[in-house]
């Protein structure tokens, strides 16, 4: 079949709200501006951006914010046909804020929501045959149903010579982990998770994550150790550690004693101003790349 895409990525599609009063609490907001969300979603559109033909598998609402999604990454050049529109469940939505270079507050309102109703019959074996590769997210992993649906997916790519590329994303809140007030939270260490992610690693052929997400893949919070069990649990994949300012580390074999020792790309000075979706923008360059 000919591949007329690039890219499908899966997961997470939402409506993100940013609070317009930088410095203030959530309590103090006035006013939001909203973008789209989610990073399957951000990641769609980074790629789209950079050239790349990429392609969204997710759910949306039969609503305005539903509508406001599929059009923005029409817009952006995305495709469109795996998004489904879903008529019982509203689109995911969050707020933001931007307190500091450090605090980043968020509160996910994601509670029976479209995209974890994504499934099997979402997954269409032609379309994932259209593409060259497929990127999954984690936390469609953590519902039996979008688990799934991503099982299906990555099945049907390997059938079809696809690539695939996991993005760790580890949000605790997004597991049950953590309080709803409590989005802000990147690493709680939960042996189901583990035992769930690990369950998946042998499929993907490039694993992307932070040290925390690394962490709870390899259930260690000794980042050497956690690399080198995800490198056992999958001898061939990539493996890419984001470090944050320290720039981040490529293994292609075996994990060294040092992350120094890997392939590595320095962190560029700059002034941080929101570093949510930071990740999401460094998805898209690797996968152009």
């Amino acid at each position: 079949m000919q591949k007329t895409l690039d890219l499908i990525t899966i997961g997470r599609a939402s409506v993100d709200l940013y609070g317009g009063q930088v410095g203030g609490r959530l309590e103090d907001m006035g006013s939001f501006q909203k973008y789209i969300g989610g990073s399957p979603t951000n990641i769609a559109a980074g790629t789209a951006r950079l050239g790349v033909k990429s392609a969204l598998i997710s759910r949306v609402g039969d609503e305005h914010m539903g509508r406001f999604i599929r059009e923005q990454l029409q817009a952006e050049g995305v495709n469109t046909d795996g998004l489904v529109t879903d008529p019982e469940r509203l689109t995911a939505l969050v707020l933001l804020g931007i307190r500091d270079s450090e605090q980043f507050p968020l509160i996910f309102y994601r509670e029976n929501c479209a995209d974890m109703a994504l499934c099997e019959d979402d997954i269409d074996p032609a379309f994932i045959a259209s593409s060259r590769s497929v990127c999954v997210t984690g936390t469609h992993l953590s519902n039996p149903r979008t688990e799934a649906a991503v099982l299906k997916a990555l099945e049907l790519a390997r059938q079809h010579d696809c690539r695939t590329a996991l993005d760790i994303d580890y949000r605790p809140n997004l597991w049950g982990l953590a309080g709803h007030g409590d989005g802000e939270s990147r690493f709680i260490e939960s042996e189901a998770v583990t035992a769930k992610l690990q369950s998946t690693l042998h499929y993907f052929d490039l694993i992307v994550g932070t040290e925390e997400e690394f962490h709870i893949a390899g259930g260690s919070t000794d980042t050497i150790a956690a690399l080198r069990k995800v490198r056992e649990l999958n001898p061939a994949a990539v493996l890419v550690c984001k470090r944050g300012p320290m720039g981040a580390v490529a293994f292609t074999d075996e994990v060294s004693s040092n992350l120094d020792d890997g392939e590595s790309g320095e962190g560029l000075p700059i002034e941080v101003f929101n570093v949510l979706g930071a990740g999401d923008g460094f998805m898209s360059g690797l996968l152009k790349g």
